[in-house]
């Protein structure tokens, strides 16, 4: 009943082939399409610099096995659209959401939220990041983001692939075998990466590290060793030199990085995941739905921080940093997620770049650089179509017009 309730709020209809495909509530493994799709379509982008024209992609249950120049008939011909690998997006706040008076946050006097409010809105907020050609999130992190993976995996609710930290490592006070504790526990309870939380946040400039070296290090390597990834929330220079020489291999924001801390990420090769496109613009185009959030010296902040971020998006992008694609979408910003791209062109990034750094690269970052992020045989089939061409024009990302995850269509 919950199943066929969502299928009907969401507009899904179970069908075969190219046309809207509801996955069941099964074990995913069992909600595959079966037999052999073929996609075809002008343009062919495979994530990783290569481009096809008149492409036919061949699927079989939820991988892709051949892409080629054959001749109709096709399942599913897409026309003039490009196709292109499932965009990566990897750091999201999923459950991130505004309650029923239009706010984010808690207050005096705010109406309370009733637990299917809250479902309600994070399913949505899963639905139109699917949609907007988004198959695959790292959500860091709540732990409503496991709920939210397995009722995606087991078909209960469209939503793009996720990744979750379930929560964030503060640490303040807290011992390094406590730390590493906290790390064992997050492994326990389901985690796929470990989030840090080591400088203050884009509203008051990050200010100095909040963990000492050897608490960094105890988390970051307690997590290597039990095989999980560690993203830094690292703001300011200071963090991020200390994030670089804690060993950690991704450091995300850094919206105040100078040439230094740039440097040294670049000479130790991590992970550098700046937002610049939508996370501080959302801020601002949602200041009334923020006020509980930020005060007013704090959006006058971000407000002036704006203009600076491409001048640290151009420094990193010269040190030739390996930035995969994050936006640190939260409320008011899911389905917005292309933006980042788009604004990472305008800011000097090469198109075809910017989409490898949203598809292939990222799918590096996380670990699953070998399934997913790309367009060849043996891959998901994690298929996306847009309509134009998004290396003349960047913004054609924003223009999904077709979305197919493991082998199963949701938008067409």
């Amino acid at each position: 009943m919950f199943r066929r309730s969502l299928a009907t709020s969401f507009g899904l209809v179970a069908a075969t082939a190219c046309l809207l495909l509801y996955p069941p509530a099964q074990p995913h493994a069992q909600s595959l399409t079966t037999g052999i799709t073929l996609i075809h379509a002008a343009h062919l982008i495979d994530g990783r610099g290569t481009t096809l024209d008149n492409a036919t992609v061949e699927i079989r249950g939820s991988k892709i096995v051949a892409i080629d120049h054959r001749s109709r008939p096709y399942t599913c011909d897409l026309g003039e659209a490009t196709l292109l690998p499932g965009l990566i997006d990897v750091h999201v706040h999923i459950d991130w959401h505004f309650g029923p008076d239009g706010t984010f946050g808690a207050g005096p006097g705010m109406q309370v939220e009733t637990t299917a409010q809250r479902d309600a809105a994070i399913f949505e907020n899963a639905r139109v990041t699917l949609l907007s050609g988004f198959t695959t999130v790292q959500s860091v992190g709540s732990p409503l983001d496991a709920w939210l993976r397995d009722a995606i995996r087991t078909g209960r609710a469209p939503g793009p692939r996720i990744l979750t930290s379930l929560g964030q490592i503060t640490g303040r006070g807290a011992s390094p075998e406590a730390l590493r504790e906290q790390v064992r526990a997050l492994k326990t309870h389901g985690a796929d990466l470990i989030k840090v939380i080591l400088s203050g946040g884009e509203h008051d400039g990050g200010g100095p590290p909040s963990l000492s070296g050897a608490q960094l290090q105890a988390v970051c390597a307690e997590a290597r060793a039990l095989g999980l990834r560690t993203l830094v929330h690292a703001q300011s220079p200071e963090s991020i030199q200390a994030a670089v020489s804690a060993d950690c291999p991704q450091i995300e924001h850094g919206l105040f990085a100078d040439d230094a801390a740039i440097r040294v990420m670049a000479d130790h090769h991590v992970y550098f995941d700046p937002n610049i496109g939508l996370v501080l613009q959302n801020y601002l185009e949602h200041r009334r739905e923020f006020s509980q959030y930020f005060t007013k010296d704090a959006f006058a902040f971000l407000e002036a921080t704006v203009p600076t971020l491409d001048a640290v998006f151009k420094a990193a992008l010269a040190a030739g940093l390996k930035m995969p694609m994050g936006t640190d979408a939260g409320a008011g910003a899911h389905g917005q997620n292309a933006r980042e791209i788009i604004a990472r062109v305008a800011a000097g990034q090469k198109p075809m770049d910017a989409i490898i750094g949203a598809t292939s690269l990222s799918a590096e970052s996380i670990g699953l650089g070998t399934t997913i992020g790309a367009l060849a045989p043996g891959y998901d089939a994690d298929i996306i179509a847009v309509s134009g061409d998004p290396i003349r024009d960047i913004t054609a990302l924003r223009k999904v017009t077709f979305v197919m995850k493991d082998g199963q269509v949701y938008k067409k």
